[in-house]
């Protein structure tokens, strides 16, 4: 159970915030969320989640960019906060190196204006959304001791721009910081853009799939509920930490791919093409540090998490053609 009464969690039409949300609402805490509702893959899908947690009387809902600093404030100015997620970033490996400037903007100098506005709002406790990609090439099982200092796309160096902000203003005027570092996240509701839904879509719809390098290279899969309780988990006060949040059993992609063909009960083409310079070749989650201090480990088996992101799929799959993959 969550102790802080308001909290305010950014980026809430996202895949991870909103079920972040849900769990808090769930609980009895007010949330109050703030998304732009961008166009950087379909908002259909983002009014979708949004509408779910729209349904708690505890909810409260503000359409907003947090690189505007004036809205913001004027938020920070009606609420007391107790805490803050920022999970309002631009994702995506890939994308980042086509436009990085956007995400400059929103995972750098927004990320930069919320820890401005707890400074002076004094709010005692941030938890900021990261990445696996921070650690680049580095060796496996990836800790959080390790050295990461060599980002493959813009994107991971904007997260860690974002995590050396955050340091920053816990060293200079004492916030409570808590940074989960996310590794591939899948489930109900994910990204288009992302490998899970983009591959459920193509091989329902009988498109062939596009891999990138030969499918042997690994992920640490890790389900969005589990990472919503992680999460959630590090709200706890803990001074200021890096924990990764992730399975701890990272699969082959041909094997996810397997499984999504037995589910669907369907066979697909997979079209292979060159590995992307900004992609690794494994990821996997030393989570030792989340199991002593956030008593948390992951629940869910990939088998069973493709299985629901595969059920959710058709039992929405009506709406779900007009999400552009």
């Amino acid at each position: 159970m969550v102790n802080s009464k308001i909290i305010l969690v950014t980026g809430c039409a996202g895949f991870i915030a909103s079920k972040i949300a849900e769990l808090l609402l769930e609980q009895g805490t007010t949330v109050i969320g703030l998304d732009n509702v961008n166009d950087a893959y379909s908002t259909i899908l983002k009014e979708w989640r949004l509408a779910r947690i729209q349904k708690f009387s505890n909810f409260e809902f503000h359409r907003m960019d947090i690189t505007n600093l004036d809205a913001l404030k004027g938020l920070f100015q009606q609420h007391k906060f107790d805490a803050v997620m920022n999970l309002a970033a631009r994702a995506g490996v890939r994308a980042s190196v086509e436009n990085p400037w956007a995400y400059v903007s929103t995972n750098v100098t927004g990320t930069l204006n919320i820890l401005e506005l707890c400074k002076d709002f004094n709010v005692k406790k941030f938890v900021l959304a990261s990445t696996s990609s921070i650690y680049g090439a580095n060796e496996t099982p990836f800790n959080e001791d390790d050295k990461a200092d060599k980002q493959l796309s813009p994107y991971a160096a904007t997260k860690k721009g974002a995590e050396a902000l955050a340091y920053t203003y816990h060293y200079l005027y004492g916030i409570d910081i808590t940074i989960p570092r996310y590794f591939t996240v899948y489930g109900p509701a994910g990204r288009p853009d992302m490998m899970p839904f983009k591959f459920i879509h193509h091989i329902a719809e009988g498109i062939p799939i596009p891999v990138y390098g030969d499918g042997t290279q690994e992920r640490d899969f890790t389900y969005v509920d589990d990472i919503a309780r992680g999460s959630i988990a590090c709200l706890k006060p803990l001074g200021f930490e890096v924990i990764n949040l992730g399975s701890d059993q990272p699969v082959k992609v041909n094997y996810v791919i397997q499984l999504m063909e037995q589910y669907l009960d369907k066979k697909t083409i997979i079209e292979y093409q060159p590995a992307h310079p900004a992609d690794v070749p494994a990821t996997w989650a030393d989570i030792s540090k989340a199991r002593k201090l956030l008593s948390w480990n992951s629940r869910f088996s990939v088998e069973e998490g493709i299985q629901n992101a595969v059920n959710w799929y058709l039992e929405n799959k009506d709406w779900l053609k007009n999400v552009k993959v």
